[in-house]
């Protein structure tokens, strides 16, 4: 990219992964570094099933405070008097789909692992989620009507639509992920770090927790059980992380930013909920604006308030 745009050096605004591909560019070429953003990161210093434990821990807070919100909120709320009574209703609705998948539209259905992924993708837009989510749940709840929940899903769940002709994505997440991961565990680990996130979520664990088989018997070395992000002697990295993001929870990007190296990661703190914050929170967009266009990092220590405030 840097070569073909005739730059000097890579300025870059990374998301999620993208998070990855930028830290270890930084980590490989840091004199080529210009203007990177690292938005909602990963955390660099876990491996593949300490992710996923993190991960699944952050999705139920999030889902905990969808549902305390629906409860005093939301009329008619389809996940009760708030978390306890949620996570109960769940695990009904979860079982009941694990029988007879609900019908979705367009020849597909959802199934229980679906349930627990396509929640989790409304969670990730933070609070504009929650009420079509509240909205949703009561369509499967109430009249067997997947149709909602379903719109918002990625292919993650079900192995109709995982094996779609359309849709190679399934096959590139485990392709990238263990070209990535040099994590290769025996069974016996496997079993016991699955049931640890299972036991870690009552809404989304048992579907979080086969994450850890991705790998298994991959035919392919991966790169690293951690990825390496050090830049020492690259210009400042912009690191911005929400506190209430469910897919890459916000410790990992305080590490994110220490990894990097004293002088190279500036952390900036949103306090929102979803996962990722630009463009939606205003003064993280007035910071990454600065930043890109100047190259100014904002203040160490910079908070933005927000939907979490």
């Amino acid at each position: 990219m840097r070569y073909l745009l005739g730059d000097e050096r890579l300025h870059y605004f990374g998301v999620s992964y993208g998070t990855a591909l930028g830290a270890a560019y930084a980590h490989l070429y840091p004199s080529h570094v210009g203007r990177l953003v690292l938005e909602a990161p990963v955390d660099p210093t876990e491996d593949l099933s300490e992710e996923q434990l993190s991960q699944v821990k952050a999705v139920q807070a999030a889902f905990d405070r969808f549902a305390a919100h629906c409860a005093a909120r939301i009329r008619d709320c389809p996940t009760g008097d708030g978390p306890e009574e949620a996570a109960r209703r769940m695990a009904r609705l979860s079982d009941r789909l694990a029988q007879k998948p609900a019908p979705a539209g367009g020849g597909r259905s959802l199934d229980a692992d679906d349930l627990a992924y396509t929640v989790s993708d409304f969670l990730d837009l933070g609070t504009d989620g929650w009420p079509p989510l509240a909205k949703a749940l009561t369509a499967l709840i109430d009249h067997n009507d997947a149709g909602p929940l379903s719109e918002g899903a990625d292919d993650t769940g079900s192995a109709d639509r995982a094996s779609s002709p359309h849709d190679s994505s399934r096959a590139a997440l485990i392709a990238i992920t263990c070209a990535d991961s040099g994590l290769r565990p025996g069974f016996e680990r496997l079993d016991r770090d699955a049931a640890r996130i299972e036991a870690a979520s009552p809404v989304f664990g048992e579907a979080w927790s086969t994450g850890v088989y991705l790998c298994y018997d991959w035919p392919f070395d991966g790169e690293r059980a951690r990825p390496q992000v050090s830049a020492d002697g690259a210009a400042p990295v912009l690191v911005v992380g929400g506190t209430g993001d469910p897919t890459t929870p916000f410790p990992g990007a305080r590490r994110m930013a220490r990894a990097l190296g004293d002088g190279v990661g500036v952390l900036l703190t949103a306090e929102e909920e979803g996962h990722g914050t630009y463009p939606h929170n205003r003064c993280v967009t007035e910071a990454v604006d600065t930043y890109l266009r100047t190259g100014r990092t904002p203040a160490v220590g910079t908070v933005c308030r927000g939907s979490m405030s």
